[in-house]
């Protein structure tokens, strides 16, 4: 049998049968959505910048998935025909014959296989601009708006703002995509019922371990040197005296002296430090695990929790990484008196308006209804302040006193979020222990071991206090730093 032959046997049966309503439905959507998805795609090219979340969802999912749709409605016009024909007796033996030699006919064979395979070349580059798309930070961060809104506002003022999501919530590898996107339908179903949590829990359950995402950019091991970290805070009075606590944060590895730091402590051998949490934040650790250079493993409980054995049976058992110290490394949140000093520090606020920093403070822990009226009171407030009790300085500087207004409403809508019940406070920051227990989860002096031996809560093992609380430390002087 002849090659046309083949194709005339093979087209007989599907153009008889793809003479129905649903088949040539299909093919029409399908022809006007591929048109359509096309000029989006040169609009998406030539548009300057990302597109807008919403329209990135149109041109790279819903279209697409309409095609899909469409294209799928073609066969399966042609099989409910032929059943519809089968069922009643009327499918004939012997379909109409289809004369080639017709010019007519040979074009729309000809239309029919370049359609085909302009379709697959569709169906493959929007698969491969959806998955794209499904990975862009825009797509994370904006899409479902309300709910991301807290995590993407707190993202863009982070270390990490240059940093793709899916490089810390997938990372590589087939099996984490494939996981992620299934969890991503799960998200959205909870997001089309309004059946999400509020706020979003932290924290994020299933995380991919550390060692496969953070250690793919920090090397814990490689870190030989101390921090010098000078912070800089403001009292409440009339001047705002700064004051000063200087540190030398011991966060090294391993070092050619022998001596080892934070993160060579914790975080040297895979599996050195386990434990166990018995709340949903990992914020009380009653048991503690530690293997030492030579593998013996001490096990250190706690005698201010006194767990039961049924309270270790049931909490969380993990292997310790850098989400357990580090764990908003990306998506943290302020407190009023660390953020005003920090936009303080900076110039954002000015430190030479009278009691800025406590009246900054004071504004900023008003439970507002919302975060637009938030921003209309926590301004208006400032204003008030200064032109009641500071007339002068309002008349001369008031646009340094409205300035640092909006620098103080800018604190509140980073941090605060009345719609997803985030308030000041709400996600606790393990690094450190000012403003949560922080490192004083374990070292806190009360994990023992039945040997005797207890997780130390010295200062000096993590860093040496330099100056602390001071306004002019003499370290910053012989420094050359003051």
């Amino acid at each position: 049998m002849t090659l046309r032959e083949r194709i005339r046997d093979w087209a007989q049966p599907i153009y008889y049968l793809g003479q129905n309503p649903i088949t040539l439905t299909g093919a029409v959507v399908t022809t006007s959505t591929a048109l359509t998805t096309i000029a989006f795609w040169f609009y998406d090219v030539f548009l300057p910048g990302p597109p807008h979340p919403y329209i990135g969802l149109l041109v790279f999912l819903i279209l697409p998935g309409i095609f899909v749709l469409s294209l799928l409605l073609i066969p399966l016009g042609i099989w409910l025909r032929r059943r519809s024909l089968l069922a009643s007796g009327k499918l004939p033996e012997i379909f109409p014959a289809i004369d080639l030699g017709l010019p007519v006919v040979r074009r729309t064979m000809e239309y029919v296989a370049a359609a085909t395979v302009l379709n697959l070349l569709i169906v493959g580059t929007a698969s491969y601009r959806g998955v794209q798309y499904m990975d862009s930070t825009e797509f994370c961060g904006q899409t479902c708006h309300t709910v991301m809104d807290p995590e993407f506002t707190a993202y863009q003022n982070s270390p990490h703002s240059r940093v793709d999501c899916v490089a810390c919530h997938i990372g590589p590898g087939a099996s984490w995509f494939v996981r992620s996107k299934l969890s991503g339908l799960r998200q959205v179903f909870a997001v089309t019922f309004h059946t999400y949590s509020r706020p979003i829990p932290s924290p994020v359950e299933h995380l991919r371990p550390a060692r496969e995402t953070c250690e793919q950019c920090h090397w814990p091991q490689r870190f030989t040197g101390g921090k010098f970290l000078v912070n800089t805070s403001y009292k409440d009075d009339e001047k705002n005296t700064p004051q000063k606590d200087v540190l030398l944060l011991k966060v090294g590895g391993g070092t050619w002296q022998g001596s080892v730091g934070i993160h060579g402590r914790h975080l040297a051998d895979n599996a050195r430090i386990r434990y166990i949490s018995t709340d949903i934040e990992r914020q009380v650790i009653p048991a503690v695990y530690y293997t030492d250079d030579t593998g013996k493993t001490t096990e250190f409980i706690s005698s201010d929790a006194k767990p039961t054995k049924e309270q270790l049976d049931k909490g969380e058992h993990r292997v310790m990484d850098c989400v357990d110290c580090h764990n908003r490394p990306t998506h943290a949140f302020d407190l009023p008196e660390n953020a005003v000093d920090k936009q303080m520090s900076n110039g954002r606020i000015s430190p030479d308006l009278p009691y800025i920093r406590k009246k900054a403070v004071e504004v900023l822990k008003v439970d507002y209804p919302t975060r637009a009226v938030a921003q209309q009171s926590i301004i208006a407030a400032l204003n008030n302040f200064y032109r009641t009790n500071y007339p002068q300085i309002y008349a001369t500087r008031r646009t340094l006193v409205e300035q640092s207004g909006q620098e103080v409403a800018n604190i509140y809508l980073r941090n605060v979020f009345p719609d997803m019940r985030l308030t000041w406070g709400t996600h606790p920051n393990n690094i450190g222990h000012n403003d949560s227990p922080g490192c004083f989860r374990c070292h806190d002096g009360s994990h023992t071991s039945a040997d005797g031996q207890t997780i130390t809560n010295d200062c000096s093992a993590c860093h040496d206090v330099l100056a602390s609380g001071e306004e002019n430390p003499k370290v910053l002087t012989d420094l050359g730093m003051k």
